[in-house]
């Protein structure tokens, strides 16, 4: 039986990556579809990848704050993909965003790491909600940090791919 898993919000589909390579049906939604408007999918979901943007919800726009408005527009996209796990009530699910601003609205996550605890030269403090295994990080760090910061409104596009090494120990621990 081929495993579908979906990938929403799925930028440049690092996450699903190591799913799509061992041979599972990856679906991947990002724009310029809208998860908001995902029709429902007869088939049954084994899991789901959840990604939203973090812009409105990020530390680094304390200078920059988000309006009233893009914060509605962001927490309908994390209302969509939440929505989605309770349709398809997969095997296993995760939402992930850095740590900040969105734990007001869903709660302490299930899960926290640094991306260097995976093996990518970076410390972004990311945090995993939903109901899945916890993958297991790096027994040491194998690069050094980097000390990479952004100082504008517009973060760095390498700061929202999904590091490899996270990546492929998400698979190992949710088959």
């Amino acid at each position: 039986m081929n495993r579908i898993i979906l990938d929403l919000c799925a930028g440049t589909g690092a996450w699903s990556r190591p799913y799509q390579d061992a041979g599972y049906d990856v679906r991947r939604i990002d724009l310029p579809q809208d998860v908001r408007l995902l029709r429902f999918l007869p088939e049954r979901i084994h899991g789901i990848l959840a990604a939203p943007p973090c812009t409105c919800f990020s530390y680094a726009r304390n200078r920059y704050p988000a309006t009233e408005a893009q914060l509605r527009d962001a927490l309908s996209v994390v209302d969509a993909c939440l929505r989605a796990v309770t349709m398809y009530r997969p095997r296993w699910w995760a939402l992930e965003n850095p740590r900040a601003g969105l734990r007001r609205y869903l709660g302490p996550a299930q899960f926290t790491f640094l991306q260097h605890e995976f093996g990518a030269a970076a410390v972004k403090p990311t945090c995993l909600w939903g109901d899945f295994t916890l993958p297991e990080k790096c027994p040491r760090p194998r690069l050094k940090p980097s000390t990479f910061r952004t100082s504008v409104p517009n973060a760095d596009p390498r700061d929202a791919v999904t590091p490899a090494g996270f990546a492929q120990a998400f698979f190992q621990a949710n088959p």
